[in-house]
């Protein structure tokens, strides 16, 4: 009985050792951690390539859909229409895929793969950022397909290409504050199809009620007045003004002030529901 009792004395001594012996791993930084999550982003993108179609794919069929069946109508010629409707459909196009950051949280927090990562001793956001890092890509991507696509089909920006990269730049920071109100809607619903029903309920009058496709002027006064005030149209006008050299400085403030009320409010109700989420 003794014996027994000193082995097993000694056997928990040499698991302590052992466990002491082994140095603690550092804890990663928030760059470090944030740029893993992207590098899982990449790969999740590499395994199911599917996933580029809403780049690839649809923002073409939008443009040569939306340009060959109003240009006639609208403008009284496409060549026309294209150069008013390009900046703003590719506005358009963008902001509608936010909404996938929002639908993979989603499907991780049913997975529990979200109770996972909350328990690892790393920075809490960087597996939002990392995803939100990896959209940056996708938006880029989209963007480079459409306005390759516009000058294959005559669309001629008066900016230059100092233009269109200003252009291009205010859509990634208004998409990136954007894409925090689908992290947010990602947490609270519970399944992905609530949640497409909802950014579709939101995105739906958002793009589609602005000034993408016609001049507001044309419209009745009490729907100017919302077009007006829609943060996706006043997205479009400092697009249309980088992308044909007359932006003033009054529309970039204004998207800056909706990028700033989307960030300020969005990113920390979804860190709040991200660390109390049960």
């Amino acid at each position: 009985m003794t014996n027994q009792t000193d082995q097993t004395a000694m056997n928990e001594e040499r698991l302590r050792d052992a466990i002491a012996s082994r140095t603690r791993p550092k804890r990663p930084s928030p760059l470090s951690s944030s740029l893993t999550f992207s590098s899982r982003a990449l790969l999740r993108i590499k395994h199911v390539p599917e996933q580029l179609f809403d780049v690839t794919v649809f923002p073409v069929i939008f443009l040569l859909m939306f340009t060959y069946l109003f240009g006639g109508a609208i403008a009284g010629s496409t060549a026309e229409y294209l150069q008013f409707l390009l900046p703003g459909i590719l506005v358009m196009t963008v902001a509608q895929i936010t909404m996938y950051t929002g639908i993979d949280l989603n499907n991780d927090i049913r997975k529990g793969i979200f109770d996972r990562f909350r328990t690892l001793p790393i920075w809490l956001p960087s597996a939002l950022v990392g995803a939100l890092l990896v959209d940056m890509v996708r938006y880029s991507g989209a963007s480079a397909i459409m306005i390759t696509l516009g000058l294959i089909l005559g669309f001629r920006p008066d900016g230059g290409v100092v233009g269109v990269l200003g252009a291009v730049g205010m859509i990634l920071i208004f998409c990136f504050c954007l894409s925090w109100v689908w992290t947010t809607l990602g947490i609270i619903m519970r399944s992905e199809k609530s949640l497409m029903m909802m950014s579709f309920m939101v995105l739906f009058p958002l793009t589609f009620v602005s000034n993408v496709f016609v001049d507001p002027q044309t419209l009745p006064g009490w729907l100017e007045s919302f077009v007006d005030v829609n943060p996706i149209s006043l997205l479009v006008n400092a697009v249309r003004g980088f992308m044909h050299g007359n932006v003033t400085g009054e529309a970039i403030m204004w998207v800056f002030v909706a990028s700033g009320i989307f960030l300020v409010i969005f990113a920390p109700l979804t860190m709040y529901l991200y660390r109390n989420k049960k």
